[in-house]
């Protein structure tokens, strides 16, 4: 392999800034005054995080201040997957497990752009939960970053990692 360069395609988890963005939410909703007396709040719960207040209405706006949190520390919304609030006595429970690792699926796409759009001599290769690309060309790497930077319709958060 003498001659080529490559980079690894991940999808990995920046587990502190997403802990800051949990106890910045969690000290907002509780100084809130909309969202006073509604026993709303927001907490890990194992390696998932669980939202909860007394109303559909309230879940769903404690997970919109979350989401604005993790805009604000530069973390993608689509680690997230939120599922619907579900009533739980009185009180309205939102599960929000979060996405780490490409999946084979999402893996074969993101090698099919590579292929088809992307400049001819690439070579992608799925190594487990990333993939690693490589050409003889670092100026055919950064198109390719480019390319994939600019994909909107992939529902993974990636990054580029490995540059060598």
């Amino acid at each position: 392999m003498a001659g080529e360069s490559s980079f690894d395609i991940v999808s990995k988890l920046d587990r502190q800034e997403t802990d800051n963005a949990l106890n910045q939410a969690a000290k907002e909703v509780a100084n809130r005054f909309d969202f006073r007396n509604v026993d709303a709040g927001i907490r890990w719960s194992g390696e998932a995080i669980e939202i909860q207040a007394n109303s559909e209405e309230r879940a769903l706006a404690v997970l919109d201040v979350f989401k604005e949190k993790l805009i604000k520390r530069g973390l993608s919304l689509k680690i997230l997957d939120a599922g619907d609030p579900k009533a739980s006595g009185k009180i309205y429970k939102i599960g929000v497990n979060l996405k780490e690792g490409i999946s084979q699926e999402n893996a074969k796409k993101i090698g099919k752009i590579i292929r088809e759009e992307g400049p001819k001599g690439i070579k992608a290769q799925i190594q487990g939960d990333e993939l690693r690309v490589s050409s003889k060309k670092r100026d055919d790497l950064q198109v390719v970053i480019a390319l994939l930077k600019g994909k909107d319709d992939l529902d993974v958060a990636l990054q580029f990692v490995n540059y060598r």
